[in-house]
């Protein structure tokens, strides 16, 4: 199992050096409660990995200013994630998950129960981030990239479709380029084997290994680039991140946890996401609205 990391620890990591951006035209004291006394504790958050830069250097110290509660979260894989909250070895109040499919593994009696509800976040588009000082940067830029990562030597990192949504949608991504290009053959030349040692790793390392150089170029979400200061290049068709959040069914922190999605849906929250390279969307829930805490406004 995963050690839980706060957001300090986990801005100590040097992948996370680059994220440190502007947060955009949203302040910390934005939409700040108007209560005396502010609410404190801590709120524990298990978050799709893409999310790191984002949630660490913006998102929890405007979240501490805002209500004094302090962000405890586990980044990883949506569906690794999942998994690790329904074995119940870690309590976690909050789920932000990349894509709604995740959220379908919570649901039902036959899942535990863990969530039956949850609301649209935001989106992100699914983006080639690439090493400028990499030998194929130029290719990039300028031929199909599909064909450049078959050049050889070309290092190309990816995470594990088993484990999180971003593999499953460079899977599909190949799919289409294969119908497009009648190229049967694209996906096994530029994936290799689904489960490749060579190319496969946890999405919160991919920016780490990038910037030092251990890849070429890998698949992001156009947020984690951005956060990061990777330069991207457009996979040229619309497959992207849906980011949901929720939650828990059995959150041990209920007050911060509501506290917490009033505060990401505020004028604030939504101008972090934009600022991280999120278009927020409309609180759309889906499951059972009637089970959402009180005090949550959607």
């Amino acid at each position: 199992m995963r050690r839980r990391l706060t957001a300090g620890a986990l801005g100590s990591f040097g992948l996370l050096a680059a994220a440190c951006g502007s947060a955009g035209p949203a302040t910390a004291t934005q939409g700040a409660s108007t209560t005396s006394t502010r609410l404190g504790g801590s709120v524990k958050v298990a978050y799709a990995g893409s999310l790191v830069g984002l949630m660490v250097n913006k998102i929890a110290p405007a979240l501490k200013s805002y209500d004094g509660i302090t962000l405890d979260g586990l980044p990883g894989g949506s569906t690794g994630l999942v998994n690790q909250i329904k074995s119940g070895t870690s309590s976690f109040d909050v789920f932000i998950s990349a894509a709604p499919s995740a959220n379908s593994g919570l649901m039902g009696g036959a899942n535990g129960s863990w969530e039956s509800w949850y609301a649209a976040l935001g989106s992100a588009p699914l983006v080639i981030g690439y090493n400028p000082s990499s030998k194929f940067a130029q290719a990039l830029r300028t031929q199909p990239w599909y064909k450049v990562m078959q050049e050889p030597g070309f290092k190309l990192g990816r995470t594990d479709p088993a484990l999180d949504p971003k593999g499953v949608l460079v899977e599909k991504l190949l799919s289409e380029v294969a119908a497009s290009t009648h190229d049967r053959g694209v996906a096994a030349a530029v994936l290799g084997p689904t489960e490749n040692p060579a190319q496969v790793f946890p999405e919160e390392s991919l920016v780490a290994r990038l910037q030092t150089g251990q890849l070429d170029a890998g698949f992001f979400y156009s947020n984690e680039a951005k956060q990061a200061g990777i330069p991207t290049v457009s996979t040229g068709y619309p497959l992207g991140a849906s980011f949901t959040v929720s939650i828990l069914a059995k959150a041990p922190d209920l007050p911060q946890a509501v506290a917490f999605l009033n505060f990401l849906y505020s004028q604030a929250g939504r101008g972090l996401l934009t600022a991280g390279g999120i278009a927020p969307e409309a609180p759309k829930v889906a499951g059972n609205a009637g089970t959402m805490p009180k005090g949550l406004k959607l």
